[in-house]
């Protein structure tokens, strides 16, 4: 681009008395380099100067960093891991000395050991059947606290389900946007969840982050799902996803289905390292949301590369186990349960 260049113009008086030619020569030279000003910027392209409020903070670069690492380290498994004490509260702090870890029967070496939050992605599968009508407004207020619990590079997505499950909203950061839509739901219907899990499980596929959990809130057991426990069990086997429960269940339930409910959803969470809550009082869905969304945050993650090499696609048992420091009382470990390995 060629400078700027401040020429004043010819005084008109000192033109009047010089040749015409002269005057076209003078006149040129004084419009030229105003041209090459307004028209050279054409092919100039300078990167702005980012705003300050637009830097993007340190934990959240380290977060990225660690999720990008994860995915492209395949031969490092990994598992969440949650630990509490007799009085099912939370025990953090601890260090990697404190776990051992196996698969099968033979011990593995701990490369990677972190306490960090780190942001998930996280699905609410949410039960609209007939029998929700009593609950139906502590449930929604249950799932708006357990996304209060989010933090902003999280995402999350909400899979309503009756007769059949329904994704309500996609993957969102705003939880406005998923109490707005769930204002207007009714329940109504019969209880396909072993379908809505299963759909959630298949929504988890388009997720950004590598941590990923589900949330179930029911109030009793399936009656309408295609897909059958053993095929929901297998697909849960696969993939890398917490699943929570809430059980609303009938201590007089009657219905083989509904008495069948607490044991199913206590199945297919501690496959994932999650874990079924029952309550027997609505009024505590909500609090016991905010509970499981804090313990998502109060994790520990354990990475370790198998020392059996070979890639046969079976499913390997994991076992997490904890040497406390002295004075701890027993505390109790949820890990997810194996994985299969993978194939050539």
């Amino acid at each position: 681009m060629f400078p700027l260049v401040n020429l004043a113009a010819p005084p008109r008086r000192a033109l009047r008395h010089l040749p015409a030619l002269i005057q076209i020569l003078l006149l040129a030279i004084w419009l030229v380099p105003c041209a090459y000003s307004q028209g050279g910027d054409e092919n100039v392209h300078v990167a702005p100067r980012p705003k300050p409020e637009e830097k993007v903070p340190v934990e959240q670069e380290k977060a990225k960093l660690k999720t990008q690492t994860y995915r492209k380290d395949v031969d490092l498994v990994l598992v969440n891991v949650t630990v509490t004490d007799p009085m099912n509260r939370l025990v953090t702090g601890l260090e990697k000395e404190n776990f051992q870890l196996f698969e099968g029967t033979q011990p593995q070496d701990i490369k990677h050991f972190s306490s960090e939050d780190t942001p998930i992605s996280l699905g609410v599968i949410f039960d609209l059947s007939g029998s929700m009508k009593t609950k139906i407004d502590k449930a929604r207020d249950a799932v708006i606290e357990f996304f209060k619990t989010a933090n902003p590079q999280d995402e999350f997505f909400l899979i309503t389900f009756a007769d059949k499950p329904e994704i309500l909203s996609g993957f969102t950061k705003s939880v406005e946007d998923i109490q707005g839509r769930l204002v207007y739901t009714i329940p109504e219907g019969r209880t396909a969840l072993l379908d809505a899990i299963y759909l959630g499980m298949d929504k988890m596929r388009q997720a950004s982050n590598s941590r990923k959990a589900l949330l179930v809130i029911s109030d009793g057991g399936d009656n309408r799902s295609r897909y059958t426990q053993g095929e929901l069990k297998s697909v849960v086997k696969e993939a890398d996803v917490q699943i929570y429960s809430i059980g609303i269940f009938d201590p007089a339930a009657t219905d083989p289905e509904e008495i069948m409910g607490p044991a199913v959803l206590s199945d297919i969470s501690d496959i994932t390292g999650g874990r079924l809550f029952r309550i027997d009082d609505v009024n505590d869905l909500a609090d016991t949301a905010t509970k499981i969304g804090i313990e998502l945050r109060n994790q520990y993650m354990i990475g370790y590369r198998p020392t059996n090499p070979i890639k046969d696609g079976n499913w390997r048992k994991i076992k997490v186990k904890l040497a406390p420091p002295k004075g701890l009382p027993p505390l109790h470990v949820y890990a997810k349960a194996g994985y299969y390995a993978p194939t050539d």
